[in-house]
């Protein structure tokens, strides 16, 4: 990518990350059986679903650090630009092998973001 004064893309799908970031691991610490219940998923426990969220709550407030001055923070959006890259491909697998009783909106919706994100 070419360097510019006003890196504006950047900035836009940087901040649209860090808010997607920040809305599911907010979500996922706090309330994860609305989650688990939007997803017509099976319970499970809730450890399994709050440390991920702490993880998504960190990389979006890094996010909207980096999203202030991106100049030289090539690997930090190296890192955030695979990583949607992966899991837009994971949720993708998940939605061709959709599990009985599962909503397609939840999976569907992320993936086409995670995908268009990357």
């Amino acid at each position: 990518m070419a360097e510019n004064e006003n890196p504006l893309f950047l900035k836009v799908v940087i901040l649209i990350y860090a808010i997607v970031a920040l809305v599911y691991g907010l979500c996922f610490l706090f309330v994860p059986d609305f989650l688990v219940n939007a997803s017509g998923g099976e319970p499970v426990f809730h450890g399994w679903l709050r440390w991920a969220g702490g993880i998504c709550v960190a990389l979006g407030i890094g996010s909207l650090m980096v999203m202030r001055k991106p100049k030289n923070q090539g690997i930090f959006v190296t890192t955030i630009a695979l990583g949607t890259l992966l899991a837009g491909l994971a949720l993708v697998f998940a939605w061709i092998n959709l599990e009985e009783g599962a909503n397609v909106w939840f999976t569907a919706f992320p993936a086409i973001l995670m995908l268009v994100i990357s």
